[in-house]
């Protein structure tokens, strides 16, 4: 019987780092970042769904979603703060309506409603307390062009 030396390797680390304990700061390597890591670490957010082109006046469709990262870049699914987006680039004077501010479920927050009122090309920011503001990848707003 051969046994592959990868994956003892990696189920010893796998088990040291685990017995660590919460103040060794190796834990979030094993655990995906063992949460608000005890309220110490901002998160990092991150657009997990861009926003997509939208008809003005209609919801952007697939929802927006902004998902909380640790400090090593995997997403936290134990983070459950508020995140709130906004306009970050509005050349054309648009407001975003909707629920702008969603508390995170297993590390993401879904905003299902958001809408602008005028045809541009915007971009869209999403922070949480004591992170720093991302910006979403641009996009257009549109006029309905048929039935």
């Amino acid at each position: 019987m051969r046994i592959v030396h990868s994956t003892i390797v990696r189920s010893l680390i796998t088990f040291v780092i685990t017995g660590c304990g919460a103040g060794s700061g190796l834990i979030g390597i094993a655990t995906g970042g063992g949460g608000n890591n005890g309220g110490n670490t901002a998160p990092v957010l991150g657009f997990f769904v861009q926003p997509n082109t939208a008809i003005v006046g209609r919801v952007i469709s697939p929802p927006v979603e902004v998902l909380a990262k640790d400090s090593l870049g995997n997403a936290d699914s134990t983070f459950t703060g508020a995140i709130t987006v906004s306009i970050a680039s509005n050349s054309a004077g648009g407001s975003l309506s909707g629920t702008t501010t969603q508390r995170a479920v297993s590390g993401i927050a879904s905003f299902g409603n958001l809408a602008i009122d005028r045809v541009g090309t915007y971009t869209l920011s999403a922070t949480a307390s004591g992170a720093s503001v991302v910006t979403s990848a641009a996009f257009t707003v549109t006029t309905q062009t048929g039935p």
